[in-house]
């Protein structure tokens, strides 16, 4: 048996330090958007001033259908027992994870698709989030495969 976690040694493989880094890499990020979430939907406007946002990007989040809420909601909070998952070596956080990526892909969708999602927020920060979600459902089907998820 060997320590690194890319070897397909079986179901008792052991996690070398680079799962280590990106597990906690991954909750730390994913923390801020549980963080993020929980904040603009506790404080809100507040919230968002101290976050830069405009009276425009403010307005524009307060038009938010319910639907949206429940698709940021399974994004933000799909990442974060994912990333749990992750830290606790269960196969379940490639599902969390991918659970993660619909949401995620659904903000967007709205985004492109509003009037003015764009045209405030861009597309950028989506991308990059889909982008990251993608990386850690292929990192955890490789941890998986390597048998360092149980």
């Amino acid at each position: 048996m060997t320590d690194d976690a890319t070897a397909d040694s079986g179901p008792a493989a052991r996690p070398g330090l680079v799962f280590w880094i990106v597990a906690v890499v991954a909750m730390l990020w994913n923390a801020f958007g549980g963080f993020d979430y929980t904040m603009s939907h506790l404080q809100g406007e507040p919230y968002y001033r101290q976050m830069g946002m405009t009276d425009e990007m403010i307005a524009y989040m307060g038009t938010y259908p319910s639907w949206m809420h429940a698709i940021w909601a399974i994004g933000v909070w799909g990442s974060v027992a994912g990333s749990v998952l992750l830290l606790l070596r269960s196969r379940w956080a490639t599902h969390a994870f991918g659970l993660s990526i619909l949401g995620a892909i659904g903000s967007l969708g709205y985004t492109a698709a509003s009037p003015d999602g764009v045209r405030l927020f861009g597309l950028m920060m989506p991308g990059i989030i889909i982008a990251i979600c993608a990386g850690l459902i292929w990192y955890s089907q490789r941890m998986a495969k390597a048998g360092v998820l149980r």
